[in-house]
């Protein structure tokens, strides 16, 4: 497996490549789960990197923008997630108890997108689908069942 290079990343993006950005990519390619700028944020400091929340932000925020990153809006909070390395078309199943994001495989829109596009003569740039729910852990410990 080749190992992840934030420099050539940030270079593929069109962007300058600052020790402080190849920071904030390296940050999310060692998580496992997508991560608030806040989350970024508090590892740079860790890190001993002099840095505010806004600049973390705006940063992730263009890093979605040149597509090096996937944004996550979780319905119903106030803040996104960012992740590295899930920036191909994907969807998420959300636990609406503990947060956890689990990543679905396959688009069941795909054929769907196109009919769509076949009816309405619309030129379709993407979509998003987040499925929120409870995870069999949460689900257990609440007694819910399926």
């Amino acid at each position: 497996m080749k190992r992840f290079d934030a420099g050539e990343s940030l270079k593929q993006g069109g962007l300058k490549s600052t020790r402080y950005r190849r920071a904030i990519l390296d940050i999310l390619a060692e998580s496992a789960r997508p991560l608030s700028a806040e989350d970024v944020f508090l590892r740079l400091k860790e890190l001993s990197y002099a840095a505010n929340l806004s600049t973390v932000y705006r940063a992730l925020e263009t890093f979605a923008h040149k597509n090096l990153v996937e944004k996550l809006v979780i319905a119903g909070e106030n803040k996104a997630l960012f992740g590295l390395g899930r920036a191909e078309h994907a969807h998420h199943l959300i636990c609406l108890e503990c947060r956890s994001i689990l990543a679905v495989e396959h688009c069941p829109l795909g054929q769907y997108e196109e009919t769509l596009a076949k009816e309405t003569a619309f030129e379709i740039a993407g979509h998003n689908l987040d499925i929120y729910g409870y995870c069999p852990k949460c689900r257990s410990k609440k007694g819910r069942t399926v």
